[in-house]
């Protein structure tokens, strides 16, 4: 005789019951499922209240430049477009999340299909909070305390090996494949090889057009013009062929340590894996999380001193006297492990709301796409892809992780600070902030600032 018991159909716990048996009710059960799902970080019943809120406001001439209605708009806006480039097969592998979130707000933007209001909210926010530096100081940050000692000073060491060759290998042929399509060898140099890598717009293309300016003796904004298209088309091509490397490492993982520059020692030291353990078991009270956030911005704050007394960039700074914190043991394991917890934190809900606002504010279209000629793609692509192959050979060969060394390099091509985020990001590499800066940074100031002497020498 057979059991009915076994023929019955079991209840699906999903579907027609919850976990503890009971019976599924719509409230509150199904509307926790539909809470539960999410568009980014944000919950699918407040995307839609959000949205419906945002457009009254719109109509109404409410949007305002303050802390509530930004953060609503920037993670709406951000989140959206990332959410969309993550579904598109194939762009998707190549860090298309990151691209979409920064370049559709600045084409919407050209097109006129965000309203001039909300426009000039963004942009004053972005502007006047300078929450691009909050966010690259909490990054910096908890990702310093999180490394290992051993390993923070052997990758500091190693990574200026591959970011300078790489430097002088992408010039070389950057400029070679320009001349070779016509361009001439001082146009391309100066003009696209060098914008590329001179470390960003603030400081390296308004710097670098600054310099020329005053050697060629024509007005600046002529020439900003010209070197502003190859930084933003080159921080482009860097985050197209970053996110690619990140499909290459989950094919070949033998090749990166997925954030790592290089292989741990064998033996932590007792405060990293202390630290390391107190933040994978939560053990830390929001007491700790806050005095790590304040601890990064302390930091941010003594680098901005530290440029106005000897004029290095704040963001440089910082990540020296970070460094030297941890190496000092400044910072005590509990604090360490709230410093993970804050760059978790900001890395998950901060990124694509900035890339948003980046786009809207710092992104302008136009200069995007007057460098999409043909032979402006082929010399900007060659000079990245260079300093990132070079960097991968290099890397290797001094026993760090291919991977991580080609995308730290490929920051060297980056919109500076921002392209930084935006590269990782694609990549999935947040962890190589420190040495991305380095690249930015410090790789940036010495190529300006040897191009203008050069330029100088020449025309002399």
């Amino acid at each position: 005789m057979t059991s009915t018991a076994s023929t019955s159909p079991i209840p699906s716990p999903s579907k027609d019951r919850t976990r503890d048996g009971r019976a599924t009710r719509f409230w509150p059960d199904v509307w926790w499922r539909l809470i539960d799902l999410k568009i980014g970080i944000i919950p699918l019943p407040i995307f839609v209240v959000l949205a419906i809120l945002l457009t009254v406001l719109v109509q109404e001439s409410e949007i305002k430049p303050d802390g509530p209605t930004m953060i609503a708009v920037l993670v709406m806006g951000g989140f959206t477009c990332a959410e969309i480039g993550k579904r598109i097969p194939i762009l998707k592998n190549i860090g298309a999340g990151a691209i979409f979130a920064t370049f559709i707000p600045s084409a919407l933007v050209y097109y006129a299909l965000v309203p001039p209001q909300m426009v000039k909210a963004i942009t004053d926010f972005t502007k006047f909070t300078n929450f691009l530096y909050i966010y690259i100081a909490t990054i910096i940050v908890g990702s310093i305390l999180g490394m290992d000692r051993e390993v923070l000073i052997k990758g500091f060491l190693k990574i200026f090996a591959p970011l300078a060759l790489g430097s002088v290998a992408a010039a070389l042929v950057g400029t070679l494949v320009g001349t070779l399509l016509g361009l001439g060898p001082y146009k391309t140099f100066f003009f696209i090889v060098v914008p590329i890598m001179a470390g960003g717009v603030g400081e390296g293309a308004i710097p670098l057009s600054i310099g020329y300016a005053a050697i060629l003796g024509v007005q600046q904004g002529v020439v900003f013009a010209q070197v502003l298209p190859p930084v933003m088309l080159g921080s482009l091509t860097a985050i197209i062929l970053s996110g690619t490397l990140n499909s290459v490492g989950k094919r070949y993982p033998h090749l990166t340590g997925e954030g790592r520059l290089q292989p741990d020692s064998d033996e932590m030291k007792s405060s990293d894996a202390q630290a390391k353990s107190e933040a994978a078991r939560g053990q830390i009270d929001p007491a700790t999380i806050g005095a790590a956030g304040l601890t990064a911005i302390t930091l941010y704050l003594l680098g901005v001193m530290a440029h106005h007394l000897v004029g290095l960039p704040a963001p440089v700074a910082m990540l020296f006297l970070a460094v030297f914190a941890k190496l000092a043991s400044a910072v005590s394991p509990h604090l360490q492990a709230g410093g993970f917890v804050v760059y978790k934190f900001v890395q998950v809900s901060m990124t694509y709301p900035l890339l948003f606002a980046i786009g809207v504010a710092m992104t302008p279209w136009h200069e995007l796409m007057a460098a999409f000629t043909l032979v402006n793609l082929i010399t900007i692509v060659s000079t990245v892809a260079t300093l990132m192959i070079v960097g991968f050979v290099v890397g290797r060969w001094l026993g760090m992780y291919p991977i991580e060394t080609a995308i730290v390099n490929a920051c060297h091509s980056g919109q500076g600070g921002t392209g930084d985020v935006a590269i990782l990001t694609a990549a999935n590499r947040m962890a190589l902030m420190p040495f991305a800066q380095i690249a930015t940074r410090i790789g940036g100031a010495l190529t300006v600032t040897g191009t203008i002497i050069a330029m100088k020498w020449i025309g002399a």
